[in-house]
């Protein structure tokens, strides 16, 4: 898988002018009393002991766990919660929560995982079309956006820019890929299926794990997974450790599946796409093959990054030892609270 996701990441290499830096001891002249003739008198006092300057290092780990959330009553989403609102448990342990923020402006990462297999064949155009918009609509000059595609392949069409328009581009020239193709990240040179899980792995492992902020991954496909070498729980995982997000908007080609509309949930495909997405924060927004419910997809999920808080704690179970911890915040009787499910704790690295 190294050398699967190397192919992934064709990075732009800086290169740094690294000056020299010299240090440079500034004299500080006083006026100098006339030197007596003939050498100083020898000193019988004990040597001074040479300072020590390799000082020791104090290193201080602040294990915080950061959760975004969003919630929701009958009239739509909630804006006005305040930390006392709110309840707090790691695997059933009361925890306390430190800072509770309603966070509109911190800086947005958003990845878009487009399905480009056979089954997708005549709503592409519309989800080109509206994501193209949620895009424009929903970057600033702070945020950044990446996009992906996946069928028998992963590819990146567009790294990571806050330009709208860059990624309207790359996702109008993505095309339906169903033969056999050479050049995916992954390394299959044979036709595979479609490799949704592959996509989902490398989007959050390769170009979210190092990020900070929020971050975000709309996947926009109809569920399907055929031939990836990740798992649903690997690919959760890796969304789970990289702090991601995960929306998907269930899609689908009417005439591909026989003039049938929305989805059906009770599918194995749409029941893996709603737990990758619960287990995240996110959710899954059904629109079958509606040119108008995908466009209001879109419009909540832009609507829920705008009213998203941010809860941090610092666990009262402090070994870092990579378990799975299970994470329970309520916020109140009648409120569906979206936010993730639980987070690895992971040694040496602070949960984003």
């Amino acid at each position: 898988m190294d050398d699967m996701r190397s192919r992934l990441l064709t990075a732009t290499l800086l290169s740094l002018a690294l000056a020299p830096f010299a240090l440079r001891a500034t004299a500080l002249h006083a006026q100098e009393a006339p030197s007596p003739s003939g050498p100083p008198p020898a000193s019988d006092a004990p040597a001074q002991p040479v300072a020590d300057i390799d000082a020791p290092t104090i290193n201080v780990q602040v294990n915080l766990v950061n959760m975004y959330l969003s919630a929701r009553d009958k009239d739509g989403f909630v804006t006005n919660l305040a930390k006392a609102d709110c309840s707090l448990a790691e695997d059933k342990v009361p925890q306390t929560i430190k800072n509770f923020t309603q966070e509109k402006n911190l800086p947005l990462t958003i990845g878009i995982l487009l399905d480009t297999s056979g089954s997708q064949m005549n709503v592409l155009p519309l989800e080109q079309e509206s994501g193209a918009t949620f895009l424009r609509d929903v970057l600033t000059p702070k945020d950044e956006a990446f996009l992906i595609s996946f069928d028998i392949n992963v590819n990146l069409l567009a790294d990571y820019t806050n330009r709208a328009s860059e990624i309207s581009r790359a996702m109008n020239k993505a095309t339906i890929n169903t033969g056999a193709g050479t050049g995916s990240v992954t390394g299959n040179g044979t036709p595979r299926g479609t490799l949704l899980f592959d996509a989902v792995y490398l989007g959050a492992h390769d170009k979210l794990s190092q990020e900070s902020g929020r971050k975000v991954l709309v996947l926009l496909t109809d569920g399907g997974d055929q031939g990836s070498q990740e798992t649903l729980k690997s690919a959760t995982e890796a969304a789970q450790k990289a702090n991601a997000i995960l929306y998907v908007i269930l899609i689908a080609d009417r005439e591909f599946y026989g003039g049938g509309g929305m989805i059906n949930l009770a599918d194995s495909g749409a029941r893996d796409m709603d737990s990758l997405a619960t287990a995240t924060g996110g959710r899954v927004i059904n629109v079958g093959h509606d040119g108008k419910k995908l466009e209001a997809a879109f419009n909540q999920i832009q609507d829920e990054l705008r009213t998203q808080y941010l809860v941090s704690f610092t666990p009262t179970n402090k070994k870092a030892d990579g378990t799975y911890r299970k994470l329970d915040l309520t916020c109140g009787k009648g409120l569906k609270v979206d936010t993730r499910k639980g987070y690895y704790a992971i040694a040496s690295t602070d949960q984003q």
